[in-house]
């Protein structure tokens, strides 16, 4: 155990310091190739840095990965079409970087990643079973994990909208489910090994990438996303769903974030990938968090849903279960409380109190403690007229 665990270690660390080491190089590169994240001030503009930064930070956790995968890794046909699908998203993400494409273009990219790791890989998502039902999916298989690959690789694009957002969410993905693998005896294996190596490279890359951040993935930032889609699949060992759902769940954050971004703007008559400014992390922001706190808040939230993952697979399902329900408490809080789905939030939450003729103005609990104090003053009153 003791050894397994110095190894895993060593892995970790062999690839952060690579990572870390080639960043330094990635923004030279990333300057002389014009690679720059330039700040706009045009209305809407969802940029909140403030001076040029260097891109290509995603491009230096692949160079890290390579390296990992070299010394570390074992070949095989599924290692290989991992390793052909990542080169196309990173060339696709460098092409963007550089001078921007077409999402459409970018789209042929993704999906010709994808269609390696199906066709080539074999890695499917052919059959899930739920409540004593399987539903096998047949030649619909293909279709549908390409589809998933490509809806995972940008759910991470969309939410890096932060110095070390997305590289901190995709690290917990990856320590997670490493512990996860670990503790059930998987080690050596190669949702183990792409985790740990992942991990590595990913943390060097926070160490440039943090507030305030010296370098950014730009849109090679993909790859992590494609990596994560990978194992989700890898980790799918058997056909039901709750194997499925753990990995998905550790990746609560985005995925909530992406759903209530699409059923924002369908609301207000948008198209559901058109950019604004009313994610997740711009709430918390308006709330006057700075950028290392709303980051950190993020972590937090993210780190809940790795522990109910972790305790749901291996310890006690029940206190998996009570973690859901407290994330569920927290988010249908947020989403009354802010405007990351409606405006019509804090208009539904002021007349939800008004049934309960409560203050609109003060909170729940705040009108629950004026409550008790009111009935106090009035017991002491009556006790005092007698």
């Amino acid at each position: 155990m003791k050894m397994q665990i110095l190894d895993a270690c060593k892995i970790v660390l062999v690839t952060f310091i690579c990572s870390a080491l080639i960043m330094e190089v990635m923004k030279k590169i990333a300057v002389h190739v014009g690679a720059m994240d330039i700040p706009r001030s045009d209305e809407g503009n969802r940029h909140i840095h403030k001076k040029a930064t260097p891109k290509l930070g995603a491009v230096g956790i692949f160079l890290a990965f390579l390296v990992g995968y070299m010394l570390f890794g074992e070949q095989s046909v599924r290692m290989n079409s991992i390793l052909i699908g990542s080169f196309i998203m990173i060339l696709t993400g460098i092409m963007d970087d550089i001078k921007p494409i077409k999402a459409s273009h970018k789209m042929i990219g993704h999906l010709i990643a994808a269609s390696v790791i199906v066709f080539y890989g074999g890695i499917l998502l052919d059959q899930i079973s739920a409540f004593g039902y399987t539903l096998n999916f047949g030649i619909f298989a293909y279709p549908i994990t390409i589809l998933f690959i490509v809806a995972c690789t940008n759910i991470i694009n969309l939410i890096d909208g932060l110095d070390g957002l997305s590289s901190g969410i995709c690290s917990i993905f990856y320590i997670t489910i490493a512990i996860i693998a670990f503790y059930q005896g998987r080690y050596g294996s190669l949702v183990m090994i792409l985790s740990l190596i992942m991990l590595g490279s990913t943390l060097g890359f926070l160490l440039h990438n943090f507030n305030p951040a010296k370098i950014f993935a730009g849109d090679c930032a993909t790859f992590m996303g494609f990596i994560i889609s990978v194992i989700t699949l890898l980790e799918f060992k058997g056909p039901a769903l709750i194997s499925f759902f753990i990995p998905i769940s550790i990746l609560g954050i985005p995925i909530l974030d992406t759903l209530f971004a699409i059923i924002r703007r369908l609301l207000k008559g948008q198209p559901p990938f058109q950019a604004d400014k009313e994610h997740l992390h711009h709430q918390l922001l308006g709330m006057n968090f700075s950028q290392r706190t709303t980051v950190l808040i993020i972590y937090g939230i993210n780190l809940l849903f790795a522990a109910a993952s972790i305790f749901y697979t291996l310890k006690d399902p029940i206190i998996g279960r009570i973690i859901y329900i407290v994330i569920f408490v927290l988010v249908v809080w947020f989403v009354l409380h802010t405007s990351i789905i409606s405006d019509k939030s804090a208009n539904l939450r002021k007349s939800v109190k008004k049934k309960l003729h409560l203050n609109p103005e003060k909170s729940i609990v705040a009108n629950l403690f004026t409550k008790e104090n009111k009935k106090t003053k009035n017991k002491k009153k009556k006790n005092g007229k007698r």
